[in-house]
């Protein structure tokens, strides 16, 4: 039985390209936990927001986080909800309506 495609989200895509857009600082967790890291870097550092941390756990598995005025998320979740960080709405092409606006402006 051949598998089904997992569809991929819209508004998930346009929320990545707009990640891209921001600034991405690679770093190692070390030993300490991934989040305490880009914490630590994000200060030692004096990062601004907006600003994307890639942290290497291991060989095999990064996570990544986004540094907001509001603090640090997680980046699966900005991307999803990019609409509700006001640092990304500078960055985003302002004038191609996402199909998600153009529906909830009719």
């Amino acid at each position: 039985m051949a598998r089904k495609r997992k569809r991929k989200s819209r508004r998930r895509q346009e929320g990545r390209k707009i990640l891209e857009l921001v600034p991405q600082y690679n770093l190692e967790s070390g030993e300490d936990k991934p989040v305490t890291a880009a914490r630590k870097y994000i200060s030692l550092q004096g990062i601004n927001p907006p600003a994307l941390l890639i942290v290497k756990r291991n060989e095999h598995t990064t996570d990544r986080y986004f540094w907001a005025e509001k603090g640090l998320f997680g980046a699966q979740y900005v991307e999803e909800n990019h609409f509700l960080f006001p640092s990304l709405r500078f960055i985003a092409p302002q004038n191609s309506k996402t199909p998600l606006a153009a529906a909830v402006s009719q």
